[in-house]
């Protein structure tokens, strides 16, 4: 038992980014005698192979049945991976669809599990951080037992990167009728706005500087200037300003985009949990004490109704 084994996310047979953040996660926990597994459960296209070949994966399994399948027959099969595995860590995504397996497996498999993982710390033991109350405490938790299991959180883990040349392999999957108790039926897509903010390189987000809806067309008018999409924190989207779509936190989505812009956003922790992962930040906000400027890399103290219609003066 030597080994971490990552359970792949897979989203209507392609792959999702937070499996290169698990790989990351995965290698972060290994030591140098350990094998980086990943798994591939449920629906698969073919290109998820070759997406999988990043530097330190040593083998890739494909364990495949119909998309549809409901949690537990994902747990029976995880269980089924681990069995043949024998790792002594199990990673999988902290998502809507792992977390409907991921519990289910650590009691099936007697396994302690910590969720919500957002990052390693070294030593022997280990010690993960996760979040707690709200993403209001980060909780250091040293794991002395093993095997155990693991949810990482999105948007917490820079992707493994680099090309490596796994072994890749099938794992024969038997579904067991009793188990199928459940069955996704049909996937539609959620009504409203059809912007994906997940996959935006560039973000221009807003807060309750705006001060009254009207004032959304200044944003509008920036975002189209600079090529960025627009999103914002929950008080906009509580009030009907946004949608529940570009919501930007703890409670909408988690974005890693190449640039992330604050304006108006006093940086809450709820809000920071959000889009932390950003590779620049950049923060405009009228005080400057507040917290969004902790987190930034680059920071003007101003008030947003100056700097955007200058922002747009100057690109034109």
């Amino acid at each position: 038992m030597n080994d971490v084994l990552v359970i792949a996310e897979c989203r209507q047979g392609a792959g999702a980014d937070i499996t290169f953040e698990l790989l990351a996660a995965g290698s972060a926990m290994a030591t140098p005698d350990d094998g980086l597994h990943v798994a591939v459960v449920g629906d698969s296209d073919d290109d998820a192979a070759d997406a999988l070949r990043r530097d330190g994966v040593d083998r890739v399994t494909f364990a495949r049945f119909e998309d549809g399948m409901g949690a537990e027959v994902y747990a029976d099969v995880v269980a089924d991976l681990f069995d043949e595995v024998q790792p002594r860590v199990l990673l999988m995504p902290h998502t809507v669809r792992g977390l409907d397996y991921a519990p289910a497996v650590a009691s099936q498999l007697s396994l302690p599990i910590l969720t919500n993982v957002v990052d390693v710390e070294s030593g022997s033991p280990p010690r993960l951080v996760r979040k707690a109350y709200g993403s209001k405490v980060d909780a250091s938790i040293e794991v002395d037992a093993e095997p155990f299991a693991v949810t990482v959180r999105e948007g917490e883990f820079d992707p493994a990167s680099g090309t490596g040349d796994p072994t890749v392999v099938e794992h024969d999957v038997d579904v067991v009728d009793g188990h199928r108790r459940t069955r996704v039926v049909e996937i539609r897509e959620a009504s409203g706005d059809d912007v994906d903010i997940t996959s935006a390189e560039f973000i221009l987000s807003i807060g309750r500087g705006i001060e009254e809806e009207d004032n959304l067309d200044l944003v509008r008018e920036t975002c189209e200037a600079l090529g960025a999409t627009l999103a914002g924190s929950r008080p906009l989207v509580e009030l009907g300003w946004l949608p529940k779509e570009r919501q930007v936190g703890q409670s909408g989505q988690v974005v890693t985009p190449t640039v992330y812009v604050a304006a108006g956003i006093s940086g809450a922790i709820e809000h920071l949990a959000g889009m932390k992962g950003s590779e620049v930040i950049v923060a405009i906000n009228t005080d400057e004490s507040a917290p969004i400027f902790d987190v930034a890399d680059y920071g003007v103290v101003g008030d947003l109704f100056d700097v955007l219609p200058a922002i747009v003066e100057a690109v034109d």
